[in-house]
């Protein structure tokens, strides 16, 4: 009996010590998260001010009544230049993914905010095309709406999995829908994407972080704290481009115009 309550006592106390290691494991993925999200609205921010300016004798071209691009800005929204911005943050996904097995997790976080600061500068046009307040004003409402949706996926009985596979397939044609639009900028097509891609994007956000949860509960005895490390930084980066996509998406159907 006593043996008994030994290995019982043994079971409950290896339980807490997976639950502390669970919400430590998600204080990370969330930190790392939301500094990602910092240096992308930073970088956004701050290159959007440095490609406009109101003093048409420094100005490169004009861009509306009182708004002017400097030369920084007809390079980064009006040249080829573009293209490789618009693509560059796809690209540097790919090269994450299938390198991020040989850096070290430290490796791992500052190349993840390296692409954070790329994103930053490929949606910095958001400044530009939209207003401040209801640039504001879209955040909020992503915020709140990936704040209930990732604990909705944290917290659920139920299994996701089975909704993963739909969705990388409506995501695949989300992409393939967005390029082609780039050419045939086709207002309804352009409105569908997004609104499609806001159900997808929410979708997505439940089920990375149930598969965030699931995987450090299959791994946690295995004790490697390099690998639980990186795969925190690999979970951050799914929620962060949730949470991005989810954000671009509400701001084309809600966001005003400048």
């Amino acid at each position: 009996m006593a043996q008994f309550d030994h290995i019982r006592s043994a079971a409950g106390t290896r339980a807490v010590e997976i639950d502390e290691g669970l919400r430590a494991h998600m204080n990370k993925v969330y930190g790392t998260m939301s500094i990602g999200m910092l240096i992308t609205f930073a970088a956004a921010w701050a290159i959007s001010n440095l490609a406009v300016t109101s003093d048409p004798a420094t100005a490169a071209a004009q861009l509306n009544a009182n708004t002017y691009l400097t030369s920084l800005g007809v390079a980064l929204f009006a040249s080829p230049l573009k293209w490789v911005l618009m693509f560059a943050p796809l690209a540097f996904i790919f090269g994450f993914s299938a390198g991020i097995n040989r850096l070290s997790a430290s490796a791992a976080q500052l190349v993840f905010y390296i692409f954070a600061a790329v994103m930053g500068v490929s949606i910095s046009w958001i400044f530009l095309v939209f207003t401040g307040q209801s640039i504001i004003q879209v955040f909020l409402i992503t915020s709140i709406a990936f704040a209930g949706l990732s604990l909705v996926g944290y917290t659920t009985k139920k299994d996701l999995s089975g909704m993963g596979t739909f969705l990388i397939m409506g995501l695949i044609g989300l992409i393939a829908a967005s390029i082609l639009n780039i050419f045939i900028a086709s207002s309804a097509l352009a409105f569908a994407v997004s609104a499609i891609g806001v159900l997808i994007f929410a979708g997505l956000t439940a089920y990375d972080t149930q598969q965030i949860k699931n995987t450090y509960l299959q791994m946690a005895h295995a004790g490697d704290q390099e690998w639980l490390g990186k795969a925190a930084i690999m979970g951050a980066l799914s929620l962060y481009l949730d949470f991005i996509n989810m954000f671009m998406m509400l701001l084309q159907l809600l966001g005003n115009r400048e």
